[in-house]
This record gives structure tokens, C-alpha cells and sequence, in this order.
């Protein structure tokens, strides 16, 4: 995992790429995910203006005694990451770093890590002080995760559409707290 580690970026520079790459394609893939970037990056932002950190949770945190690092899978145009990304970047600032590794520019990484065999991102590794990796979690809050569910069950009375709009109002008015919590208690 220290390979992986030493090849992750910082959350700020995750967002200075997701902008690079809005602006300034450089893949087809670049071009195809415009949109998405665009949300992606106007739903960080808000995730940043908006976050407050739960003392509750910093105080968790605080009695885990946790000394390792928090690796974070992920892309700048995905939804889930949008949402979450940012406020566990702010969260554990000061106490763990925080490091994000981009999915597509090596997948023997989230190969590891898959969800139903799926590559689904975020998805967050929790690292001991050794690198060992000690849990991981993802890619969604379990809330999130039943919306899907509700939609994949019976998408002609739950349309994707309306399971977009449920998961995006949930994780706005929520702001990364349940997502902080369910990784707390992996730790």
C-alpha cells in the first residue's frame, strides 16, 4: 500500500485536476465526463462552504487513538465522491492525513477493492501506522446505499432519475456526517 500511498495526491490537488480537466480535456474520457466534472466540482465546493465539523465525531476520533492514514479511491467527476471526498478531507485535517488516489490512472488499486465486482468509487482504505491496510469503506452511507437498492429493485416505480435527486438531497442536507461515522466505526 505505501506504493499506492507515495502515488496519492492531496485533496487540494484532486481538486485543482477535477478544474484542469473541466477546462481542459485531455482525454476523450475528459471530454465525455464534462459534465459531470462541472457537478462534481460545484458540489465540492458547496461540500467545503458548507461543512461543519460534528464535535461528537472529532471527539470519536479522538478516543480511537487512530495513528494511520486515510487513502481515498476516487475521481473528480463521481457523484458519491463529490459528496463525501471533501468532507473526510476536512474532517480528519489535523489529526490523520488524508490522501486521494485516482482510480483510472492505475486500476490494480480499487481491483482490490471492488464492490459486487464493480470498480465503484469513493472508496476508502483506512491504513495503520505500517500501511497494513486495517479496514476499508465505500462507496456510498449505508442510506445511500438502500436508495440504490430501492432503484435497482423496481426502477420502473423508482427511475433513476428520482434515486439522482433523492441521493443528491440526501447527501446535501447530510454534508459527509454518516459517511464520517460509518468510518469511524471501522477504525
Amino acid at each position: 500500500m505505501k506504493n499506492y500511498w507515495d502515488k496519492a495526491i492531496s485533496f487540494e490537488e484532486y481538486f485543482q485536476i477535477a478544474q484542469e480537466r473541466l477546462q481542459n480535456p485531455a482525454t476523450p474520457q475528459d471530454s465525455e465526463y464534462k459534465m459531470y466534472y462541472e457537478l462534481g466540482i460545484q458540489r465540492m465546493d458547496r461540500t467545503l462552504k458548507k461543512f461543519v465539523i460534528d464535535e461528537e465525531q472529532i471527539n470519536e476520533l479522538k478516543s480511537k487513538n487512530f495513528n494511520g492514514k486515510i487513502l481515498i479511491i476516487s475521481e473528480g467527476w463521481c457523484g458519491d465522491a463529490s459528496a463525501t471526498v471533501p468532507a473526510l478531507a476536512k474532517f480528519f485535517e489535523g489529526y490523520n492525513e488524508v490522501k486521494i488516489f485516482l482510480r483510472d490512472s492505475d486500476k490494480s488499486l480499487i481491483n482490490q477493492f471492488l464492490t459486487n465486482g464493480t470498480e465503484s468509487i469513493p472508496k476508502v482504505i483506512i491504513l495503520d501506522e505500517n500501511f497494513e491496510v486495517k479496514n476499508s469503506w465505500g462507496p456510498r452511507p449505508k442510506f445511500g446505499h438502500e436508495l440504490l437498492l430501492k432503484f435497482k429493485a423496481n426502477p420502473e416505480e423508482y427511475p433513476r432519475e428520482t434515486f439522482y435527486n433523492d441521493l443528491q438531497v440526501y447527501y446535501s442536507r447530510n454534508r459527509g456526517k454518516d459517511a464520517i461515522q460509518e468510518i469511524l466505526e471501522l477504525l
